[in-house]
């Protein structure tokens, strides 16, 4: 099975990369950018036998390593 692990800041946490990235834009003429926000992204291949435990054990693993969910939101896919 192969999961797509998605981290994003939550709304109202401050993004320092996000800035830095919108100021490069707006310095090469990319004025349309009005805001940028920055995350990560993760691809998983995972060994489980039921979508039901692999879900389960994603969650667990978001929880305690791959997010940080004072400031950050994950979200999960399947395949």
């Amino acid at each position: 099975m192969k999961a797509k692990v998605y981290v994003t800041l939550k709304n109202g946490v401050l993004d320092p990369q996000g800035k830095a990235v919108m100021g490069a834009l707006k310095s090469m003429n990319f004025d349309e950018v009005r805001d940028v926000r920055v995350g990560k992204f993760m691809e998983l291949e995972l060994d489980g036998k039921s979508m039901k435990e692999e879900e389960s054990r994603l969650k667990e693993m978001c929880e305690k390593l791959l997010a940080n969910t004072v400031i950050e939101n994950y979200r999960i896919e399947i395949k």
